[in-house]
């Protein structure tokens, strides 16, 4: 699914004619810790959701193998670890890159 969205999504609106941005980021609090070791740039399944406070919060959907598809299924949006990042703490703010029509 990160594939499509970053690669294929991208080829197929330039085959249609049509000029599409990249999807956004945006910049959120995680409800929750993830593990990450540095290294490697991840994308989890996540879900965007307002926090009673109002503000955007976003956590992960469950287990994040590949061939768990119920989480990608419960997901609108991927939780971007960057390259360098290590765990994230509850509370730390994430990058967040929106499903397509989601916002």
């Amino acid at each position: 699914m990160v594939t499509f969205y970053h690669f294929v999504r991208a080829a197929l609106h330039r085959q249609m004619g049509a000029n599409v941005p990249p999807l956004p980021l945006m910049r959120v609090r995680c409800a929750q810790g993830i593990r990450k070791k540095p290294g490697r740039t991840e994308y989890q399944r996540g879900i965007l959701a307002r926090a009673d406070s109002g503000d955007w919060e976003v956590r992960v959907t469950g287990q994040q193998g590949s061939g768990v598809l119920r989480s990608m299924s419960e997901a609108n949006c991927f939780i971007v670890l960057g390259h360098e990042r290590d765990s994230v703490r509850a509370g730390d703010m994430v990058d967040v890159m929106l499903f397509d029509g989601l916002v």
